[in-house]
C-alpha cells in the first residue's frame, strides 16, 4: 500500500488556491491521480461505506468487476450493510439480528431486494365482505397474512386483529428463496412447497400457478425410455429439447433450463381452461403437501419487544423467541430440500416440490374416470406407460366434455343475447355454419391451450408463485379483477403528503363515541377503508373505499366507496355531538361536503345521500349522513403492528386459502365453531330470510333458477336508510 501511495508523496500537489496559476499538464496529473483505483484504496473503509450509500446494488457489483483491487471492497460487509440500510426495509437492529443467520450482508441484501416488491396489501373481489392479504416481514422471511372480518375489539381501534396465514417466502443462508403455501385439510395444517418466478419490481398481480419443470428424470427415463411426452402438434418444436436430455444426468444444465423457460413462456398456465387449471392446482397440492409439527406451525414472526414487558426478563424472553424462529427456519429449509423424513416420505414418482408427469396423468385419468367422463380404464391407459402416451387423447376428451357441457348448460345471459340478436335481425340461425364453427372445438383450441401441450414442456409439475405486472383498469381506486384467475391484486397504498393528508389505510365503525362498546348492544363491525384522492371535473375528490367489512353478512359490495368528499369544498354544518362520551369536548378543525353510500338499485348498484366529513383535533375522521344522522368514525391504522400482536386462526384449504373465487356474501374465513368471532345478533325473521337467500343463491349457481343479487337485503344497518 505504501508503494502505491509513493507517487503521491514524491510529487507535491499543485496549488489550487484562488488566483494561483497551474502549470501546464497539472490538470491531467490530478485527474490521473484522483481517478485511479489507488486513490480509492487509500480511503478508510468507513468512508468507502458512506460513499457506497450513493450507489445501487447493481453499481456495487459492477464496481467489483473493474479491477482486482476493488473486489474486496465490493464484497465487504460494511458496504453491503450500507446497501441494506439504503433499501429502508428494516431497522438497523433487525439487519444485525438477521445477519447472524446469513452468509453475508450481500446475501441478506439479495433477499431483501428480490422480495421487497411484494410488501403491502393484496385484495380480491370475493368474498364480498372483503379479502385483504397483507404481506409483511417475518423473521428472515416474508409472511402473507389474511385479515379476518371481525368486530371491534375491547381496545377499540388498537385491538389485536385475527389473521390466517396464506404463504411464506423464506431466505436461505445465501439469499435464495423458499416458498411455502399454507392450508388446512381435514383438521390438519399442511405446508405446500413450490417455486418462485423472478419478481417484477412493479408487480401488481400475484398468481398461483402450476409450472412444468425438468427435475430429476432418472425414474421417468426408465418409464418413457428417455423420451419426453410428445404430441403431434409439439413434436417438431420439442424434438431438440428432448434430445438434449441425458439419461445419466440427474440435474439439468443451464441451457436446458433456458430452453424450458422459453417454452413455458410460450404456453403459459393462464391459457389453460379454468376447469383444467383448478384441477391441476388441486392435484399438485394434494401430492406435495407436507404434514408439519406443532413447533414448525408455531409463530411466523417475532412479537414486538413491548409485548414482553410483563415478563420477568423481557430481553431474555425476546431472545428465546428469536432462537425458536431461527430453528424453525432451519427446519423449513431442510424440509424444502430433503423432505420431512419423520412425517412424509415421498412416494414413487413424487418430487418434494412437484410431481412427475406419470403420476399426474394417472391422477387426472382417475379423476375423469370417477367423476366426469367415466371412460373405461383401458381406453384412458391407466398403466404408467400408457398414461403418458395417451395424455393427448385424455386432454381431447376433457376439451370435448367441456364443450358439450357448455352447449347443454347455457346461461340466462346467453339466451337473452340470442333473443336480442333475433330482434335486430342477426339471430343465431343466420350465422349458418360459421356459428357452428364458433361453438366447435376449433374455437376452444384458439381460446385455450390444450392440456397435453402444456404438460409436454417438462417431466414434473409443481406449484409456482408468479408475481406479474398486468395492465389493470380501476374504478374509484378499486382494480377491475378477473373472475377466473387464482390471483391476488395489489392495492396501491397512497402515502400522506401536503395535498393528500388523509391518504392511507383507516379503520372505521358506525356510532359515536368512537371505538367504545356498549354493554347492552352487540359488538360493532370493524371496517377497513382505503382513502385516496382523484382529480375530477368538479375538483379534487377524497374517496374512502371499503376493502373489509366486519359484519356477519355483507351490506355493501367489496370495493365500493363508503363516501366521496369534495376536498376543495368546505362545509359549515355543525357536528351533532359535543363530547366523546366523557368530559372531553369535541373540537372540529375541518369539515367537507360530500355524499355517503345508501340503498340504491339492488346490491350491486348502491345509491348515495348527502353528508359531511368532520376532522377532529385528535386526528379522527367522522362522516355523518344528514338525513339519518348516522356516523362512520375512522382512525388511522398501523396494520403491521396490529397483526404482530394479533391472534392466528386456522386457514382454508390451500387453493381457496390463496384466492377464494366462489361468490359469497358471508364470512367464509371465520373458523367454524371457535371463537372469538361472534356473529351479529339478528332477529328470527331476518335469519330466516338470510338462510333462504343463501339457499336461493346456491340453486342459482347451479343454473336451476335465475340469479337475483339483491334478495335478502334489508339488514337495517345501512347508514343511508
Amino acid at each position: 500500500m505504501a508503494a502505491m501511495a509513493c507517487p503521491l508523496q514524491e510529487k507535491p500537489v499543485p496549488s489550487l488556491s484562488y488566483g494561483g496559476p497551474l502549470e501546464i499538464g497539472a490538470h491531467e496529473e490530478l485527474d490521473s491521480q484522483y481517478q485511479s483505483s489507488n486513490f480509492l484504496q487509500t480511503l478508510p473503509d468507513d468512508v468507502l461505506a458512506v460513499i457506497s450509500k450513493f450507489l445501487c446494488p447493481r453499481d456495487v457489483c459492477n464496481l467489483s468487476l473493474c479491477c482486482k483491487s476493488l473486489t474486496g471492497f465490493a464484497v465487504s460487509d460494511k458496504v453491503w450493510f450500507s446497501q441494506c440500510e439504503r433499501l429502508g426495509a428494516l431497522k438497523a437492529e433487525d439487519l444485525i439480528l438477521w445477519r447472524k443467520s446469513m452468509a453475508s450482508y450481500k446475501a441478506l441484501c439479495r433477499f431483501l431486494l428480490s422480495v421487497r416488491p411484494l410488501i403491502g396489501m393484496w385484495v380480491h373481489q370475493n368474498p364480498e365482505l372483503g379479502n385483504v392479504v397483507y404481506v409483511m416481514w417475518g423473521f428472515l422471511s416474508l409472511v402473507a397474512c389474511r385479515v379476518i372480518s371481525q368486530e371491534l375489539g375491547p381496545q377499540g381501534f388498537n385491538s389485536p386483529l385475527l389473521w390466517a396465514p396464506v404463504f411464506e417466502i423464506i431466505s436461505e443462508s445465501d439469499g435464495s428463496l423458499v416458498f411455502y403455501l399454507h392450508g388446512r385439510e381435514i383438521d390438519q395444517d399442511y405446508f405446500y412447497p413450490g417455486s418462485l418466478k423472478p419478481i417484477n419490481k412493479d408487480c401488481n398481480v400475484l398468481l398461483l400457478e402450476v409450472e412444468p419443470r425438468r427435475g430429476e428424470i432418472q425414474a421417468f427415463d426408465r418409464i418413457t425410455k428417455g423420451k419426453l411426452l410428445q404430441t403431434k402438434s409439439s413434436l417438431n418444436s420439442n424434438s431438440n429439447l428432448s434430445r438434449s436430455v441425458s439419461r445419466s444426468e440427474s440435474k439439468v444444465s443451464i441451457s436446458q433450463r433456458v430452453e424450458v423457460q422459453e417454452a413455458t413462456e410460450s404456453v403459459p398456465f393462464g391459457r389453460l381452461a379454468f376447469r383444467e387449471r383448478r384441477k391441476l392446482l388441486e392435484l399438485v397440492a394434494s401430492q406435495v403437501r407436507m404434514r408439519i409439527s406443532s413447533f414448525v406451525n408455531g409463530p411466523l414472526f417475532p412479537g414486538s419487544k413491548e409485548s414482553f414487558s410483563n415478563e420477568e426478563d423481557p430481553e431474555a424472553s425476546f431472545q428465546r423467541e428469536i432462537l425458536q424462529l431461527t430453528e424453525r427456519r432451519s427446519i423449513l429449509v431442510d424440509m424444502y430440500k430433503l423432505g420431512d423424513s419423520s412425517d412424509r416420505t415421498p412416494t414413487s414418482g413424487t418430487q418434494l416440490d412437484g410431481i412427475q408427469m406419470d403420476v399426474a396423468a394417472k391422477a387426472l385419468c382417475h379423476t375423469m374416470d370417477s367423476k366426469e367422463i367415466k371412460f373405461s380404464r383401458d381406453r384412458l391407459g391407466l398403466d404408467v406407460g400408457r398414461s403418458m402416451m395417451n395424455l393427448s387423447e385424455m386432454s381431447s376428451h376433457v376439451l370435448s366434455s367441456n364443450n358439450l357441457q357448455k352447449t347443454k348448460k347455457r346461461s340466462l345471459k346467453a339466451y337473452f343475447k340470442d333473443g336480442l340478436k333475433q330482434i335486430i335481425g342477426k339471430g343465431a340461425g343466420m350465422a349458418g355454419t360459421s356459428g357452428l364453427r364458433c361453438r366447435g372445438s376449433s374455437s376452444s383450441d384458439n381460446k385455450h391451450t390444450q392440456l397435453h401441450k402444456f404438460l409436454s414442456l417438462g417431466t414434473t409439475i409443481g406449484l409456482c408463485l408468479h408475481a406479474s405486472t398486468l395492465k389493470l383498469s380501476t374504478y374509484r381506486a378499486w382494480p377491475i379483477m378477473h373472475d377466473n384467475r387464482f390471483a391476488l391484486y395489489k392495492l396501491p397504498e397512497p402515502v400522506p403528503c401536503v395535498d393528500q393528508e388523509f391518504a392511507g389505510l383507516w379503520g372505521g365503525t358506525f356510532g359515536w363515541p368512537p371505538g367504545i362498546l356498549a354493554q347492552d348492544k352487540p359488538g360493532k363491525a370493524l371496517f377497513f377503508l382505503l382513502i385516496s384522492y382523484e382529480e375530477a371535473e368538479e375538483g379534487r375528490l377524497l374517496i374512502a373505499t371499503k376493502i373489509l367489512e366486519g359484519t356477519h353478512y355483507v351490506l355493501h359490495p367489496n370495493g365500493s366507496p363508503m363516501f366521496i368528499v369534495k376536498a376543495n369544498e368546505p362545509s359549515f354544518d355543525p357536528f351533532p355531538w359535543q363530547t366523546y362520551g366523557d368530559s372531553l369536548s369535541v373540537e372540529i378543525v375541518q369539515a367537507y361536503s360530500g355524499e355517503g353510500i345508501a340503498n340504491g338499485y339492488g346490491f350491486r348498484y348502491p345509491g348515495s345521500k348527502p353528508g359531511t366529513l368532520f376532522v377532529t383535533q385528535n386526528g379522527l375522521l367522522a362522516f355523518v349522513w344528514k338525513e339519518s344522522n348516522a356516523v362512520l368514525t375512522l382512525q388511522r391504522l398501523d396494520l403491521q403492528s396490529l397483526l404482530r400482536k394479533g391472534e392466528r386462526v386456522p386457514a382454508l384449504p390451500p387453493i381457496a386459502n390463496f384466492a377464494y373465487l366462489t361468490k359469497s356474501y358471508s364470512n367464509v374465513f371465520a373458523p367454524g365453531g371457535s371463537n372469538n368471532l361472534v356473529p351479529l345478533q339478528r332477529s328470527a325473521p331476518i335469519r330466516m330470510l338470510l338462510e333462504l337467500s343463501d339457499k336461493f343463491r346456491r340453486e342459482a349457481s347451479k343454473g336451476c333458477v335465475p340469479y337475483v343479487q339483491d334478495i335478502g337485503r334489508g339488514d337495517g344497518r345501512n347508514a343511508g336508510e
